[in-house]
């Protein structure tokens, strides 16, 4: 009786697949991701097509023929982000360097520095401040001080201190004329109260105390401003305040005398 072959025998017989199938088989296994595969390529393709038509003539002449094409996208790419921020510097730069830088007089120096120490209680003159020559007014302004309106800002700043600040005292904590001066405004209950800065005991002192005397013409703290004007030495206030023209200017500044009484009877 014949024998049948093995099942070992019948396996070892039959041709082996290959390891890797070719890849149109794939294809042909698989033909939906294929096509999908398809559309992503080309795709891409038309995407690089596109963006080499719009940056190639940013593109530097100095690429080397043989430079791969990736790196030349890039390149071109670099090329046109650069150029667009250059154009953005240029334009803010003619927008904020369109004129020479602002020059204040005594006057409005006066005003800028008090309306910047008025504004906030931490800022302070810097200690590198030459306090024998007008300020760097990008010291003490808070706007573009080269812009065409620079000085219709300064005349605001000017006006808008001395309305908020009509009764504006730079004095020494210690010292008997300041505590005299202080004495004289607290009788008339102001409204705004008066600003008082002690020059003193700040930590530009040193720099502040100088730079007020040069704009007051003043040989010594304090310096009583009514209105942005100086109303002299002590003596000189005294002799006002004892007149009553001290009142009249106070006034006249825009501050109210005995208004801070008035406020207080409304509630």
């Amino acid at each position: 009786m014949a024998r049948l072959p093995s099942r070992t025998t019948q396996q070892e017989s039959r041709p082996a697949l290959p390891v890797a199938l070719p890849v149109s088989l794939l294809a042909a296994l698989q033909p939906r991701k294929s096509r999908y595969r398809s559309a992503f390529l080309v795709l891409a393709i038309l995407l690089s097509i596109s963006t080499y038509l719009l940056v190639r003539p940013s593109w530097s002449l100095s690429l080397h023929k043989d430079t791969p094409a990736v790196d030349q996208l890039a390149v071109a790419l670099e090329s046109a982000r650069n150029s667009r921020l250059s154009g953005t510097t240029r334009k803010h730069k003619k927008i904020f360097n369109s004129g020479e830088q602002v020059r204040l007089d005594p006057s409005q120096e006066l005003a800028a520095i008090s309306s910047f120490l008025a504004s906030l209680p931490q800022n302070i003159i810097p200690l590198s401040v030459d306090p024998s020559v007008t300020i760097d007014p990008q010291l003490v302004l808070d706007f573009d001080t080269r812009s065409v309106r620079a000085m219709e800002e300064v005349r605001h700043i000017v006006a808008d201190v001395w309305l908020r600040n009509p009764v504006f005292l730079y004095s020494k904590l210690y010292s008997p004329a300041s505590r005299e001066i202080k004495a004289m405004l607290g009788k008339m209950n102001l409204r705004p109260t008066p600003t008082i800065m002690d020059v003193d005991i700040r930590d530009d002192a040193e720099v502040l105390e100088p730079i007020i005397r040069r704009l007051t013409s003043s040989s010594e703290l304090p310096v009583l401003l009514v209105g942005g004007k100086p109303a002299g030495s002590i003596e000189e206030i005294r002799l006002l305040d004892r007149s009553g023209e001290l009142r009249k200017m106070v006034a006249a500044s825009g501050a109210v005398i005995d208004g801070s009484k008035k406020k207080k009877h409304r509630h």
